[in-house]
């Protein structure tokens, strides 16, 4: 529980709490006090009526990064603003200062990363209605892998609904995808997924992903995404998280912990195996081939070089002020290396879909 001020005002009693994985971990093990955090400012309210529904600017909760692996701080703000340009539901995100008082007085712990949650805002944004299941995908069943359907309970974590013990969409779509109707009748198969998932969507995604070298996600870990069933369509749709080690992010820039871009696949994701197999299952089939090579083109005309160092330009009038004088040498060296593996992703890109013309 803590006391959150903010612009001369003051909210009490506020859940407080780190956040992360190795974003934490190796933050902690290098000695860094600069920790990944999530404030939840009616947590509370069982114990403290006073902050009954209460919110930031209309936020229940806000998510904040730490900049790990990512000493440009622009990476989860770029992603994002991809993801929405492609008209996919993404987060908004936001530039803040923080000070930690944590019982020995004030502490500047430097620029965060705040990143609109999923299951507070995001979605009812995105959809006008947060009615649907919401699931946060972590753990083996959220390779939707054959064999895993035991663990899809402990693997898509309720956001809202938890009183009701009822997985079955998310079941569904697990009984679907490794159907033997996908061998057998293709077509019969395609129709029974697309009734149960938003697949064009989830392409232009992996399109995305493939080419933001998005390796923190599903095809290669097992987490780092949201499943919301949309009331509207009756789909469940895949929603993105976590991409501050996109575009050639260093996960040992504060203290290092394995992956890394190494685990980043090509465009044609042919080293994908059957255990991702939303992947391997869907680029198998040849309808959905040519969706996701559309899917391709598409992201090829939005992910522009140009653009994006105008982007880049633009965010780093914002950050550079609000570091130490120490640090800025480094910060323009780091977003001269993100400008660089932008413009080797723009023209990898523009290759690839070249030969498929």
């Amino acid at each position: 529980s803590g006391t959150v001020t903010f612009n001369g005002e003051t909210w009490t009693n506020v859940g407080v709490r780190f956040k992360g994985n190795s974003s934490l971990v190796s933050s902690w093990s290098s000695g860094s006090l600069k920790l990944p955090l999530k404030l939840d400012f009616d947590q509370y309210e069982d114990t403290a009526p006073e902050t009954t529904d209460q919110r930031f600017y209309g936020f229940k909760q806000l998510s904040f990064a730490n900049g790990f692996g990512d000493s440009t701080y622009m990476r989860e703000v770029v992603a994002y603003e991809l993801l929405d340009q492609a008209g996919l539901a993404a987060a908004h995100t936001a530039y803040y200062n923080i000070v930690l008082d944590y019982g020995e007085g004030p502490v500047d712990m430097g620029l965060y990363v705040a990143v609109e949650v999923v299951d507070d805002t995001v979605i009812d944004r995105a959809y006008g209605d947060d009615s649907g299941n919401i699931y946060e995908a972590d753990g083996a069943a959220a390779s939707l892998a054959a064999g895993t359907q035991g663990q899809i309970e402990s693997s898509f974590q309720k956001e809202n609904h938890t009183d009701e013990s009822d997985w079955s969409d998310v079941e569904a779509l697990y009984a679907t995808l490794n159907s033997d109707l996908r061998t057998s009748d293709a077509a019969a198969w395609r129709a029974q997924l697309e009734s149960l998932f938003n697949v064009d969507d989830f392409l232009t995604w992996l399109a995305l992903k493939t080419t933001l070298q998005h390796w923190d996600s599903y095809g290669s870990m097992s987490h780092n995404y949201y499943l919301y069933h949309d009331p509207e369509t009756d789909q469940l749709d895949f929603i993105s998280w976590d991409h501050n080690q996109v575009l050639g992010g260093q996960p040992g820039g504060q203290g290092g912990r394995g992956g890394g871009p190494s685990r980043a696949t090509s465009f044609d994701l042919a080293e994908v195996g059957d255990d991702w197999p939303l992947i391997r299952y869907l680029l198998d089939d040849t309808v959905y081939q040519a969706r996701y090579v559309e899917a391709l083109r598409t992201v090829d005309t939005l992910f522009d070089t140009d653009t994006l160092t105008t982007r880049y330009q633009q965010l780093s009038s914002l950050i550079e002020p609000a570091l130490a004088e120490a640090d800025r040498g480094a910060f323009q060296s780091a977003v001269d290396s993100l400008t660089q593996t932008t413009l080797a992703r723009d023209e990898a890109l523009a290759a690839y879909v070249a030969t498929l013309r």
